[in-house]
This record gives structure tokens, sequence and C-alpha cells, in this order.
């Protein structure tokens, strides 16, 4: 009787706890075009490898979309995704899908086409956010969990592009959002972000640079010309179109020369690729350059800069890339302290984010200190090219330093100038030798500036982080193809494929990345604005007077000053208290003047000599010891890592609140002094909470003072769950968190150069 008793019991509750399972799924908002391929209930997703107390039960499914583990618990979110629970993870965001089967100690990783001979007991997911998600099928049906495994990993290596998600999600979207993009149009579904593939944006970015020896070329119309180039280009006024097809047959990839950018006194910055003949080399190369010197008004030299020759090349950043990650998330920290840097050191990722930074410095002496014209050359003008000319257009122009104008950058740097996003990410999963995290390093250089410079930057490094994130995401254009015509081509097939009208715009049914609202909320996206930035026309204050930036020619001169990256905005940083000596004394010497010293070297010295200009030129402390390991993104997952009540984001949550309380003030104040015939009445609280543009809120007598619920060093991000593998307290990475240096050894130390 007792053993049917339980029984009884045993059944009633898995009843109930398929009751429950099914009344969560119910609750689940799919994505126009999701369908669920597979699922399997009484799955274990693994917390910690080394108990099973804090494991999280549930529901795992694959959709064509993405993977997602339903726990039988309420979740606790920070950032809310609107396309994502916090359990899932993109299809395309996988990178390995390994089966485990314990008992017979088998293990194997799962393709397109693979069969899988056991039963699985675990499910190991590597995907390429540098997350590690263990699921156990302890509890599950065998044949059910085998079927879900086999299914991941079909989703997860497609075939053909044509065969993501985002082409299903992005037809469905476009016919159900039909109806409100008729009531209220707007112009490109409301993204304000230049595109650049109208000549109206390229018009708009002469005008603002100043170039008016520089037009806009149409010879690459319908993609005539090249295959990988943009099918307007900004070219000098000198050069004909014919002179310009006549000279395109000698350039890999028929790439004529595109410009970039122009400095307020007049030289230009330009990229081109490889000219294939070598006996006509000299002769194209002399015909480009003086045209390029015909459009600068003092008729100034062009130096060329050969990027595959001082920079890494892309097998060199992908093998770093994956160093560094093993180290930061895959190996268990158990090395003594000083071997764990060493290691991160050895891995020499920064070590190429330090030499990308430092080229960028050089072009930037030329454009600026010496006022020549630099055109930057790479064999196919797809890669290096991209980073660098990014770089060099960060640092010279703060309009590149707002959301709006970095996102510009992107787009008209990467997307539109053909760097290969399809095969550098891998998206398919077919080539191992095609893939290297170029983009990630441009962000990784971002971070360091923005770590040197934080007033500079209108975003944050929250917004870097979640633009890396959306690489994987394969619902919008930015990253998914290799160019533009590929991506004019995809385009064409999918209008046609879905009955959309022709002619409609391609930004309003397979929109970019830049409308942000596909993806957060309101109150999420203010987590991109940093509450220290400087912008234009903002108010500073010098010497006890308040003083307003202002952009002029002059912001770019050579005269530009700046301070050290350590002073900022006068409070010499925490971590540069205790300079090391080796350190000290090559930023006093590259503070003062030396017999025989370059003129680059002066250049240097003379800017780091003289107060920051927010809003003008930024160039980056270059020693080995001032640059630092981005935390938030190569260590986000790491449980270890993770500083409950600390980290950057105490001081961001400070800063926001008094931003906040003064924008508060500024509206009461104008309330006070009454409305202007142009400016509507605020309400005397200040602007509404939803329209209010920090993430915490400065409190208000109606509204008293409330801490939030969880603050930790890895916000807006949560580790739990995201990256399971063996976890040690008081490790070295629990004192590298706490100030300890990355990437110094004696040896380094001894060879600090700015």
């Amino acid at each position: 009787n007792v053993s049917l008793e339980h029984l009884l019991v045993l059944k009633s509750f898995s009843f109930i706890a398929f009751l429950i399972f099914t009344s969560v799924v119910s609750l689940i908002c799919f994505s126009p075009g999701e369908i669920v391929v597979n699922e399997v209930n009484f799955v274990r997703k693994c917390i910690n490898a080394e108990g099973s107390q804090d494991d999280l039960w549930g529901k795992l499914i694959c959709t064509n979309f993405k993977v997602s583990f339903i726990p039988q618990d309420a979740p606790l979110k920070q950032l809310s995704h609107l396309l994502f629970g916090e359990h899932d993870i993109p299809l395309t965001c996988l990178e390995q899908v390994v089966t485990v089967n314990d008992t017979k100690g088998k293990k194997k990783v799962l393709g397109s086409n693979k069969k899988l001979k056991f039963n699985p007991t675990e499910l190991i997911l590597y995907s390429k956010d540098l997350r590690i998600i263990r699921f156990c099928f302890d509890q599950a049906g065998p044949e059910s969990a085998k079927k879900v495994c086999l299914a991941i990993a079909h989703y997860s290596h497609p075939a053909d592009l044509q065969l993501l998600f985002g082409f299903e999600y992005q037809g469905r979207r476009y016919h159900e959002c039909k109806g409100e993009r008729v009531k209220g149009a707007t112009p490109r579904g409301g993204i304000h972000t230049p595109i650049f593939d109208r000549p109206s944006d390229w018009d708009r970015e002469i005008k603002r640079t100043g170039a008016s020896e520089w037009r806009v070329c149409a010879i690459n119309e319908g993609y005539a010309i090249s295959s990988s180039l943009p099918e307007y280009a900004v070219v000098p006024v000198s050069l004909a179109d014919q002179d310009l097809k006549n000279y395109s047959v000698f350039f890999l990839d028929n790439r004529i020369p595109l410009w970039c950018w122009n400095h307020p006194n007049g030289s230009a910055l330009v990229r081109m690729a490889n000219i294939c003949d070598p006996l006509q080399q000299r002769k194209i190369e002399q015909k480009i350059f003086t045209a390029i010197t015909k459009s600068h008004p003092q008729r100034c030299d062009v130096i060329k800069l050969d990027l595959d020759k001082f920079l890494p090349n892309i097998q060199d950043i992908q093998a770093a890339f994956v160093k560094i990650r093993q180290i930061c998330v895959i190996d268990a920290f158990e090395e003594s302290e000083e071997r764990w840097l060493s290691s991160i050191e050895n891995s020499r990722w920064i070590e190429h984010v330090r030499a990308f930074l430092k080229f960028s410095a050089d072009v930037i002496f030329h454009l600026d200190g010496n006022n020549i014209s630099v055109v930057l050359q790479e064999e196919e003008d797809r890669d290096l090219n991209c980073v660098v000319s990014s770089l060099a257009q960060l640092m010279l122009d703060p309009h590149y330093r707002s959301i709006i104008g970095f996102q510009s950058l992107v787009q008209k740097e990467w997307v539109m100038a053909g760097h290969r996003f399809l095969d550098r990410c891998n998206h398919l999963n077919k080539s191992d030798k095609e893939e290297s995290p170029l983009f990630m390093l441009f962000l990784d250089c971002v971070w360091q500036m923005m770590n040197q410079y934080p007033a500079a930057f209108e975003f944050t490094e929250a917004y870097l982080t979640v633009l890396s994130d959306s690489m994987w995401i394969p619902l919008f254009s930015t990253f998914l193809f290799n160019s533009s015509k590929q991506r004019a081509q995809y385009f064409m097939d999918f209008a046609k494929n879905k009955a959309i009208p022709q002619g409609e715009d391609h930004v309003v049914y397979f929109p970019p990345v830049w409308n942000w609202s596909q993806q957060f909320s309101n109150k999420d996206l203010t987590l991109f604005n940093n509450p220290m930035y400087v912008g234009k026309g903002a108010a500073c204050v010098q010497n006890g007077e308040v003083k307003t930036f202002k952009r002029t020619k002059k912001t770019y001169s050579s005269t530009l000053r700046g301070t050290p990256a350590s002073l900022r905005n006068g409070v010499k940083d925490s971590e540069d208290t205790l300079p090391r000596r080796g350190s000290l004394v090559s930023e006093l010497k590259s503070l003062t003047p030396v017999k025989d010293e370059s003129p680059s070297e002066r250049f240097y010295r003379e800017w780091f000599a003289r107060p920051v200009d927010q809003h003008g030129l930024l160039i980056p402390l270059l020693m080995p010891s001032h640059m630092a390991l981005w935390k938030l993104f190569f260590l986000r997952w790491v449980s270890e890592a993770c500083i409950s009540g600390g980290g950057p984001i105490t001081t961001y949550h400070k800063l926001s609140q008094l931003v906040d309380e003064i924008d508060m003030l500024q509206s009461q104040l104008r309330q006070y002094k009454g409305p202007s015939p142009s400016t509507p009445l605020s309400s005397p609280c200040g602007p509404p909470s939803d329209q209010r543009r920090m993430y915490f809120k400065a409190s208000s007598h109606h509204d008293p003072a409330t801490p939030p619920d969880f603050l930790t060093s890895t916000f807006p991000f949560t580790p739990r769950g995201n990256l399971c593998r063996r976890s040690l307290q008081g490790t070295p990475i629990s004192k590298f968190l706490n100030g300890a240096r990355i990437w110094l050894s004696t040896e380094t130390l001894a060879n600090d150069t700015v």
C-alpha cells in the first residue's frame, strides 16, 4: 500500500509539473514567423558545475530562430530584450553544439548532417558571445533529448543565407506592420542614421566636412565596375568618370580608391586596394595621387601607408582572440596571478589592439600635424583599412563620437565599404579560415579610447557590448552580408518571394540594426547614454569660469590641446595613483623636450602637454601600461568576476542620478521663467519618466529614493547560467578586478614607449 501511495503521489507531482510547464510555454511570445522545431521537458540547466542545488528545471525548446529554455521559476531580468528571454540564445550565435553521454564516456560535436548514435545525457552550447551553457537530461526522455540536440545542430548550420530566420521574420513583419506605416509614414522607417546607399547621404557628408574639391561618383551604379564597392563613392573633382573606369581595371576587384574624410585644413583620408599589375603601379598611383593633391587647397603631397606591412593579419587576430577567450572564459582560474596575467599578455590580443591604435595615431599626425593627405593601402581594402580609417576619424572628428555619428561611421567604413561580415562572422559555419573578429577588435579599440577619455563619447560600454552581440542576431541587414551587391541581390529575391512591392525601400522591409527599438524598450535604451558626455555646446568650468565648447576649424588644428588620459576631468584615475617606474619615466619623457626628437614625437609631446578639448582631437595614450582588458565584454559571464554592488556601474549610477536631477531642475527653471512661444509648457516635476535620458532617475520629494534591487559589475548583464564550468573562489581574477595590472612584465615596462 505504501509503495502504491508513493507511486500515486509521484504521478500527481509529474502531472502538476506538466501543467506548470504547459502554462509557462503558452505565455511565450514568439517572433513573427517563428515556429517550434523540437522540444523536451524536465531539462536541468546547470548553473554551477560543483553542485546542482542552484540548477534550474524547465523546458528546452528549439525554434527556427533560437534555443529557448523556459525555467519553472520566474526569471530575474536586468536588460530586457524584446526578442529574447533571459535564457534564450539565437542559433546564429552558436559556435559549437556538443553532446555528452556520461555513462558511456562519449562526446561528440554535432554539425548540420551528423548523426548521433548515443542518447545524450548532457548538451553543451559554446556561443560566439562567450557563453558556455549546459543542459542535463537525467530526467528527460532520451529520444526527445536526442531529437532536440540534432535540431539545434541542424538549424545552427544553415546551408544557405536565405535560410536564416531574418528573411522569414522581416517578411512577416513587413506585412503585419503595413497598416501602421501608412498611418504614420516616416522616411526610411524612422532611422536617422545615414545608410550611404544614396548620393544624398554622401553629399551631406561632403558638405559637413567641407570637402569642396570632392564629388559623388556613380560609375558603379548597378555594380557595373566592382562587386564589392558601394554604388556611390566620393572621388576628386579633377578625376573624370571615364578616367576612373580606365584606372579601375588595374585595382584588385576593380576597387577604385575611396574617400573617407576631409580635414578642415584640406588634407583627405583615402583608402584603396592593391594595384594588380606591378608594371602599371607607379603610373596609376601617380595619376591618383596627383588628383588627390589637386583637391588640397595648398596642393600638399600625399603619403601612402601600407597596412599589410605594419599590422597583424586576419589570421593573427583570430588566433589572439581564440587564446584570450580560452583564458578568460573556457579555462578555470587555477593558476597563480602572475601566470594568469602573463597568459593574457601572451595571447597578444591587447598587443594587437595597441598596434591598431598606434598606427591610427600615426595617420592623425600626417593629417593634422603635417597637413598632408593619407592613402591607406591594403590588399583587398576590406579588412584592416576598415579598422584604421574608422579609428582615425573617431580620433579626429567629434561627430563620430556621438551615437548617430558612430553608427554612420560603421555604416560608411564597414558596411558600405564591403567588409566581409558574412565570412568574418562565419554566420553559416562553413569556413573557419575566413573567420576573424575584426569588428570586435575595432570595438575594443573604441573602448580603450572611451576608458581614457570618458567624457568625450556620447555612448557607453554597454552600447558597444550590445552592438557586438547584435552581430549574432540574423534579423538585421547590417552584419549579414559581404558586400552591397550581395545585399542587393538577396533583397531582390526576398522582395519577390514575400510579395513586397517593387521600389519599396529596403531599409523599411529589411532594416539595419540602428533601429534599436526593435530590440529594447525606451527605458533600456537610456543605458546607451553616457552621463559624462561633453556634447556640442555643453558647458564646463575652467578656473571658476563657465565656458562652452565650440566646434571650429581650430578644433582640428595641430595646436589642439589635450591632457594625459590619466587626468580625467582634472581628477587622476585611481589606477594611476601608484605608477610603475618604467611607465612614469616614459610619461615624463613624452612631456619633456628631447634633442633630435622626430616631428611626430614633438607633435605628440605638445599635444599631451596642453589641456584636453573633449570636443576636439583625441590621441590615446599608447604605452602598454595604459592598455586594459575590456572586462564588461570578456568577463561579463564569469561569476568570479561579478562584484555585487561594485564596478564601474556604481559610478554610472550616481552620475546618472545627478544628470537626471540637473535635467529636472532645468525643466523646472524653464517653467518658472515661463515658456517661450516655441517651447511647450513643461511639467512642474520635469519631463515624464519615459522621456528622461538617464536610466537611473533622480529622487524627488514626491518620489523617494529607491536603490536598484541588484547592481553588479556585470550590469546590465548577468552571469547566472551563462557560463557553466568549474568555479573557484579567491582566485587570481578577483585580485585582478581589485586593481592589479594586466599585460605588465619587467620586460614590457622596460620597453614602454608612447
